[in-house]
């Protein structure tokens, strides 16, 4: 016999939705990050900003599919040229000609939002504060498993250079923003209820 996890549902799941709440969920949720993408120290090669927090505070608030929709609006929408990314950049290519060296950790703010959402969704991740960190944990730990590979491919770095330049910068920065869209994720829910 398997035990088959039963689904949580979000605060954004409702038989109720309409198709037009549903939109603004998830441009609302796309508009978060860009506005923390602005909120950002210029380290070389990935600057060190506040979207991670807007990542996981939409993934755990919109669920799996709200909330990997709304990191694949953001993403695109900076794809195309709107000033989204840190410091109001857009567009895939850096300056310099190559790949824009963040842009494995773009693409994969989609699938942290969508782990989380579904660790929310299946498990209740939420209910509990240290149930909705270890939700996020698990979100920071994609981030890095697909940012830091595509940097060391677009840089060349490898070994400690790639962690000093891709990796251990965030890491602590990384925690207080897990804790501080844990704690947030209240005001989150009051907020969609409307």
């Amino acid at each position: 016999m398997t035990l088959k996890p039963s689904l949580h549902p979000t605060l954004t799941t409702s038989p109720n939705d309409s198709l037009a709440r549903s939109l603004a969920l998830v441009l609302g949720g796309a508009l978060v990050v860009a506005l923390c993408a602005q909120i950002s120290i210029p380290l070389q090669p990935v600057p060190l900003t506040l979207q991670t927090l807007g990542v996981l505070l939409v993934g755990a608030a919109l669920g799996s599919r709200k909330g990997a929709a709304a990191m694949l609006t953001y993403v695109t929408s900076g794809a195309v040229g709107l000033p989204v990314f840190a410091g109001g950049a857009s567009g895939i290519m850096a300056a310099a000609g190559g790949l824009r060296p963040s842009i494995g950790y773009l693409l994969s703010y989609v699938f942290a939002a969508a782990l989380v959402g579904y660790l929310v969704e299946r498990f209740g991740a939420d209910r509990t504060p240290w149930g909705t960190a270890a939700a996020m944990f698990a979100g920071n730990v994609v981030i890095y498993l697909i940012g830091v590979p595509v940097l060391g491919a677009i840089t060349g770095l490898h070994g400690q250079a790639l962690l000093t330049a891709g990796l251990t910068p965030f890491l602590l920065g990384d925690f207080l923003k897990l804790l501080l869209a844990a704690a947030l994720l209240p005001l989150a829910w009051r907020f969609i209820r409307r």
